[in-house]
């Protein structure tokens, strides 16, 4: 996994970091897990789902709130993290070294489009993360 300062935000406080195999690791930000409080469940997507940038995929919840997790980019749901699933609380302890799903973009095209939407670390931070 990379830096933070390498990670895309969305507006929506999911952060997406780009692997050298291609694919796409997505989690929460440090702002949304502050703002949930202690991470209680993580209702993942399915694997081999197909989702919409944008689409509200999966659902976090905390002992104050659920929160819908949307997908940054564009593709199919090719890995889950089963750690997550048996601790949620992870999220919580280390938003940024945690990752919730894998996604293999639709293609090069798409996610070029697809990463061009989402923030930069500082841009995120001085705006909705912030």
């Amino acid at each position: 996994m990379n830096s933070q300062d390498t990670f895309k935000f969305a507006e929506t406080h999911e952060w997406a970091d780009q692997e050298d195999d291609g694919l796409i690791w997505v989690g929460i930000s440090n702002h949304a897990q502050e703002a949930l409080g202690d991470v209680m469940f993580f209702q993942a997507p399915k694997l081999g789902q197909q989702v919409k940038q944008g689409e509200a995929i999966a659902v976090i919840e905390s002992v104050k709130a659920a929160s819908d997790i949307h997908a940054p980019v564009s593709g199919e749901i090719v890995a889950l993290n089963e750690e997550v699933d048996a601790s949620p609380e992870l999220v919580n302890e280390k938003p940024y070294g945690v990752w919730l799903f894998k996604i293999k973009p639709t293609s090069d095209d798409s996610l070029a489009s697809d990463l061009s939407r989402l923030l930069t670390l500082e841009t995120y931070n001085a705006g909705p993360g912030a």
